[in-house]
């Protein structure tokens, strides 16, 4: 029997496994340990108090120490700690979410089906789809249109949805019928002297374009983040949705709004898809559901979608699909407790309020040596770092200065992200004006302080 190691440190290094990690280097480096939040901010264990400005996983909208979604949580455990839903089984806790959900998105989208990731909810919405054009007799309908740099989780159905290199590269992805489409970015997809009205057109062609030379009777869906997160925040350009929303709606192929990060008010209004108006056939919520207290991701959608599933477990007497852990009691319970601070406190209010400060106080980095463009909207933004910012040409070795950023931020007590070549930021939604006045001077800091690295490397 192995010795047990003599600190959580190096237990970590011997026993655990990261996702998103290069484990060798893990072995080197080791785990920076959170021992306990408060409010928005996060401390280790060496009692070093960090802004964790992106709100765990883009998904912490009430802080980390909601006393209120413990209780929640610790009643619902003394009264039903777990049961399932299943072959007509319910509880209250997620007939009231459901309810709820029904009520908060936008107006048609009734139904709901839960799951406990927003991986397992966009893999879920693949079988939906391929499930109801069996039972409508379109077998060939099966095809997903994605983008390059949309994230929409890793199991092998919705990692395939997903269009970043390192969720496929040696995993045999995609493994699913799906075409990626180009990124929606005007700043870094643009062609020279095009506008952006201009390349909201030529992005709309290529979607109508490859409709047509796949087959509309073969193409199942659409699938979109309304501002892409994981990939490096990128918002869309103008008129991209409702264009989107057109074109799916005339070849009959569902479209589906992944606001798994955009959800509950990320982007100053509601929801991505409210922001950018368009109304999905689908909309797939997770992360600000529960404030990630406990994990839950949720399915909403419409008549259409739900009549089409519904007629088909008729015919074959069942949906065979669902988790143990679908509409989990206690986290249908976190949920609805989570849902109403938000809705109690004006936290999506607060997410438009602060809107300007935050976005704003960004820009002011536009003219940096190590910046490119800085993007974003509501409380979620990206800070593209390039070495060259005329010719968009990127640092060597990629992503190795925007690393070199998030390192230097830590150092100064702000915890952001690095998606590629971009810095991304998504604090709580509970976050004053303080609180971005203090992310702002810590990231400026830091900014300082990697424009001295990068002169010391030779890297500009």
């Amino acid at each position: 029997m192995n010795q047990r190691p003599n600190s959580l440190h190096a237990s970590d290094i011997a026993h655990s496994m990261h996702p998103y990690t290069n484990m060798r280097a893990h072995e080197e480096k080791g785990p920076m340990i959170i021992t306990r939040g408060d409010g928005a901010r996060v401390f280790d264990d060496q009692g070093k108090e960090y802004i964790e400005a992106l709100a765990g996983l883009w998904s912490v909208a009430v802080g980390f120490s909601e006393t209120r979604l413990a209780d929640a949580a610790y009643e619902q455990l003394k009264k039903l700690p777990y049961y399932h839903s299943f072959a007509h089984k319910a509880h209250e806790p997620s007939i009231r979410l459901a309810e709820k959900l029904a009520e908060m998105t936008p107006e048609g989208l009734n139904r709901v089906f839960f799951t406990n990731s927003g991986s397992e909810a966009n893999d879920t919405v693949i079988k939906m789809a391929w499930f109801l054009n069996n039972g409508l007799g379109r077998p060939e309908k099966k095809k997903f249109l994605a983008r390059n740099k949309g994230y929409h989780g890793i199991t092998i159905a919705s990692g395939s949805l997903t269009g970043l290199p390192s969720n496929h590269k040696d995993f045999d992805l995609p493994a699913i019928p799906v075409t990626h489409l180009t990124t929606p970015h005007y700043w870094r997809c643009a062609n020279e002297g095009e506008s952006e009205v201009a390349f909201t057109a030529r992005l709309l062609k290529e979607l109508e374009d490859t409709i047509l030379a796949e087959g509309p009777e073969t193409i199942a869906g659409f699938i979109g983040e309304p501002v892409m997160g994981a990939g490096g925040v990128m918002t869309p350009p103008v008129g991209y949705w409702p264009g989107v929303a057109e074109i799916c709606a005339k070849y009959d192929i569902l479209l589906v709004a992944d606001e798994v990060i955009n959800g509950f008010g990320r982007t100053g209004a509601p929801f991505g898809c409210q922001k950018y108006g368009f109304t999905p056939d689908i909309l797939v919520t997770s992360k600000q559901l529960t404030s990630s207290y406990m994990p839950l991701a949720a399915i909403v959608v419409n008549d259409k979608v739900y009549n089409a599933i519904a007629d088909n477990t008729a015919k074959l007497g069942t949906f065979g699909h669902g988790f143990t852990g679908s509409g989990h009691p206690v986290a249908c319970a976190v949920g609805l407790e989570n849902l109403a601070i938000i809705e109690e406190n004006d936290l999506m209010g607060n997410a438009a309020r602060l809107e300007p400060m935050f976005q704003d106080g960004l820009r002011k980095f536009a003219d940096h040596p190590l910046v490119g463009e800085v993007r974003g909207v509501g409380l979620i933004a990206g800070v593209e770092m390039t070495k060259d910012r005329a010719t968009k040409t990127a640092f060597e070795p990629a992503g190795a200065m925007a690393t070199k950023v998030v390192a230097l931020c830590a150092e100064e007590g702000l915890i952001v992200r690095n998606v590629y070549e971009t810095v991304a930021f998504c604090p709580p939604l509970i976050v004053t004006e303080d609180d971005v006045a203090e992310i702002l001077a810590r990231f400026g800091r830091a900014m300082d302080k990697a424009l001295d690295w990068a002169k010391a490397e030779g890297m500009l």
